[in-house]
């Protein structure tokens, strides 16, 4: 009797540009130690600088040539790609926003229940509109996906936030309202404050971490038997830095894992094995406190690469162990 595929799903989280290289470096270490082609998961769910990785690999490219592509390299689909590491992104600061509330829509559409509102939500709310510009980024997308379509995968979900209801969007779930690839990676990558929000059929959206930094839960119900979880901001062994910003960067950090693990839980609860991989101390002291800062790139992608691969090894043993 021919046994039945196993049912898989991939969250990829946010976490700014250094966010991303740790990811590719983790991505890598997972398809080495599992032998899964992780293009070829049921669904892929992304948010933020996880959206960017999420439409990359529904476009058919392996986590191998995110991380040629990180070292400077050309391969497959992104041989073409047109993208500048240094400062695509638009540099380790923001541009000065524009000295005005973001979305009094949010406040006031939710005023009798903001205390049930992310608190991020409602502080991105608050924060005045970025003048950032993610038009690179959309030309990274549109180069693997143009003519203003969706994903090749039938399955890939990209997280934004509808800035003026606060409702968390998956583009791409069945129901949702339409966007083409393009625009959902944007949206789900305009952090509030830094990048102007993105237009979409009338709405503005902004980055899905202001609802939820992986977004775990949305696979709760779809029965899968495993999903991978990537989450560049949430740790399970974090370190004590001794600067203000370090200290309130692992603060937003423990707060992100505990929303993280509730998530999680939701589907271990149906029966699902998730496996999680977050940047440990060696990862933290790579990353430092600003995500943005493109001149560590290259090296929270080693460091990356060297401790995903000992986590999974890690866990195998334990697991070996405890059986």
């Amino acid at each position: 009797m021919r046994a039945t595929k196993p049912r898989r799903g991939l969250v990829l989280g946010s976490g700014g540009v250094l966010g991303a290289a740790w990811a590719v470096g983790a991505l890598c270490a997972l398809e080495d130690h599992t032998g899964v082609d992780l293009r070829t998961v049921d669904y892929i769910v992304g948010t933020s600088a996880g959206a960017v990785l999420t439409a990359l690999l529904g476009e058919g490219v392996r986590p191998a040539q995110l991380r040629a592509h990180q070292l400077g390299g050309a391969e497959g689909r992104l041989a073409g790609a047109p993208w500048d590491y240094a400062r695509s992104s638009g540099g380790a600061r923001p541009p000065w926003p524009r000295l005005a509330v973001g979305s009094p829509a949010l406040v006031r559409r939710n005023a009798w229940r903001l205390r049930r509102l992310p608190p991020t939500a409602v502080l991105s709310a608050l924060l005045p509109v970025g003048r950032g510009s993610l038009e690179e980024l959309g030309q990274l997308v549109a180069a693997l996906a143009p003519d203003g379509r969706w994903s090749s995968h039938r399955n890939v979900w990209i997280v934004a936030m509808d800035y003026e209801t606060g409702r968390r969007v998956p583009f791409g779930r069945p129901g949702e309202p339409p966007a083409s690839l393009v625009d959902a990676v944007m949206a789900s990558c305009a952090i509030p404050a830094w990048y102007a929000p993105v237009v979409i059929d009338g709405h503005r959206y902004v980055d899905g971490g202001a609802c939820s930094a992986t977004s775990v839960d949305l696979l709760a119900g779809r029965h899968l038997d495993e999903v991978f979880v990537v989450a560049p901001m949430v740790t399970l062994d974090p370190d004590r830095p001794r600067s203000l910003l370090g200290k309130m960067e692992r603060r937003w950090r423990a707060a992100v894992t505990r929303r993280c693990m509730n998530e999680i839980g939701k589907l271990r609860a149906e029966g699902t094995v998730v496996t999680l991989l977050g940047p440990g101390q060696e990862d933290l002291a790579a990353i430092g406190v600003n995500v943005m800062q493109t001149n560590r790139r290259l090296h929270v992608l080693e460091t990356s690469l060297r401790t995903s691969a000992r986590a999974l090894t890690d866990a195998a043993s334990l697991q070996s162990t405890a059986g």
